[in-house]
């Protein structure tokens, strides 16, 4: 080997390969720090949006006592469906107001469930404050639901965040023990909510997943099995 080729070698070839390898060193050990930043960016916002789901679903079985098998029946009865609210006024533990209700029931007898609900009301907006009853009204759900949060937009819940893919929704009522429970669940795989990441990365985490006998992306509730309504990240 010529000095001249020795001297290229050893100061423009051999720096410039040393550069490169520790380029792509570097890129091999950030790639996949840079995966699971932005993975659990991204599941941050998809599990607040689950939860949504969630509550929805739970004040839709309050009201249906079932669950709802579509994002869309749950955007309904958001935008046009009603709750009942029951509003307890004195305190069962105040003896005088007890009894003196007890007497005002007897004069009613013939009263029965709501309407002596409603009697009692009246007699209590009348000037009667010596009294324990409950009022039950109906007020919108979304009047009730999420006012807390100014960012809830209902129509998002349909779609899964950063790839406008579809959150995947079931329910089902399946008779456990005898008895008839309502189920749902809703998904998130991460083949939709990582989409546009490392591929590669995703696979290994699918099957990392699949490994430990656990859905392969985000889940609330189950369907084949009674679980609380719990997400797969608590």
């Amino acid at each position: 080997m010529s000095s001249i080729v020795r001297k290229v070698f050893t100061y423009l070839i051999l720096p410039a390969a040393i550069v490169g390898l520790t380029y792509l060193l570097v890129q091999s050990i950030m790639e996949p720090v840079k995966f699971n930043k932005h993975k659990d960016y991204r599941s941050e916002i998809a599990i607040q949006r689950l939860k949504d789901i969630r509550d929805l679903q739970v004040a839709f079985k309050n009201v249906n006592a079932r669950y709802s098998p579509t994002i869309d029946s749950l955007k309904l009865f958001y935008n046009e469906g009603k709750m009942k609210i029951v509003l307890q006024v004195g305190s069962k533990d105040d003896s005088l107001a007890m009894a003196n209700t007890e007497k005002v029931k007897k004069q009613y007898r013939n009263l029965k469930g709501d309407k002596l609900q409603q009697k009692l009301h009246e007699l209590y907006l009348a000037g009667n404050k010596n009294l324990v009853f409950q009022v039950v009204s109906e007020i919108p759900v979304k009047d009730t639901l999420f006012t807390h949060r100014p960012d809830f937009v209902v129509d998002s819940l349909a779609f899964i965040p950063f790839s406008g893919d579809s959150v995947i929704m079931e329910s089902t009522i399946k008779t456990v023990s005898g008895v008839k429970v309502p189920l749902f669940e809703a998904s998130m795989p991460y083949k939709s909510l990582l989409k546009g990441l490392d591929n590669q990365l995703r696979i290994n985490l699918d099957a990392e997943q699949e490994d430990k006998g656990r859905y392969k992306g985000l889940q609330v509730g189950s369907i084949s099995a009674p679980n609380n309504n719990a997400g797969n990240w608590e």
